[in-house]
């Protein structure tokens, strides 16, 4: 009897162990949203090119970032796509229309890379993007928080969790460009 007990749980702890901490337990490219003029965007196209997402308001002390999103996305285009998810849960410092912050965005920043509709990125209502990137159970790697406007997180060309990177962290920073050089 021991040794049946001792047998079903090495079957169970091998069966456990086998799935690599960094594959998904759920595909990112299964997750709807949509842009600020409301059309489906399909992430799946974006497979072999990393994504970084980035929850943004246009009345935030970052919001000055969006010029180093704009470099970064102008750099890495070829293997890159950055895709701005407004959010008015910090300090309603998004409290704009989806017209409102395309103007905004286009105007004061040049902003051509992919910009959403307003979502959640916390609470009750949470967007299934953000649960998927901040619960371990979902991407795979990482349980994680969103504390603030601008946080970001980097995805890679097979949808896997890169890492994440508070909004104290430059677009530009060393931290997520030596992940787009490869």
């Amino acid at each position: 009897m021991k040794k049946i007990i001792m047998l079903s749980l090495i079957t169970i702890f091998s069966a456990c162990s086998t799935k690599s901490k960094s594959e998904p337990k759920a595909s990112i490219y299964d997750i709807k949203v949509y842009s600020l003029d409301g059309n489906a965007i399909n992430l799946a196209d974006f497979k072999g090119k990393k994504i970084l997402f980035v929850n943004v308001a246009s009345k935030c002390g970052f919001t000055g970032q969006y010029e180093g999103l704009q470099e970064l996305y102008n750099t890495y285009q070829n293997n890159l796509m950055i895709i701005g998810l407004p959010c008015n849960q910090f300090g309603s410092q998004e409290s704009g229309s989806e017209e409102e912050i395309k103007t905004f965005c286009q105007l004061n920043y040049g902003v051509t890379f992919l910009m959403t509709e307003k979502i959640n990125v916390k609470g009750e209502d949470q967007h299934p993007l953000y649960a998927w990137l901040t619960q371990k159970e979902l991407n795979g790697s990482t349980t994680t928080s969103v504390k603030w406007n601008f946080q970001k997180y980097l995805i890679d060309e097979d949808g896997r969790f890169i890492d994440y990177y508070y909004s104290t962290t430059s677009p530009l920073s060393t931290k997520i460009t030596k992940h787009l050089s490869k």
